[in-house]
């Protein structure tokens, strides 16, 4: 079992910036990918940022170049660094974590956190 617990939400106006952090304990193996989901209500969950324990990154397109995702293997932390924030980008972000046998989009998800974009 992995626990996930994510922090970092809150409100902030658009063009700003915002960090949101998951820290993951429990059977962690030492190869996994961890990453960062968002969802609005009625709607799927859509991949933001994934990264390896090699540091491989991927990125949604509509992210790219806004948000950075980065990690501290040491600590099994994960963050995501949002700059430019939109109205859009508003959801709560959602920590994953799985190993590279699991397909993408299953594995261990954390409670979420909001992130709320508005003037």
């Amino acid at each position: 079992q992995v626990q996930l617990v994510e922090s970092g939400g809150g409100l902030v106006q658009p063009g700003g910036s915002l960090r949101v952090s998951c820290a993951a304990s429990g059977s962690i193996s030492s190869i996994y990918v961890m990453g960062w989901y968002r969802q609005t209500p009625g709607k799927e969950r859509d991949l933001v940022a994934t990264i390896t324990t090699r540091g491989t990154t991927n990125y949604a397109d509509s992210v790219k170049g806004r948000f950075t995702i980065s990690r501290d293997n040491a600590k099994n932390m994960v963050y995501l660094q949002m700059n430019s924030l939109k109205s859009e980008d508003t959801a709560v972000y959602y920590c994953n974590y799985r190993t590279f046998a699991t397909p993408v989009g299953l594995g261990y998800w954390g409670k979420g956190t909001l992130v709320t974009v508005r003037s």
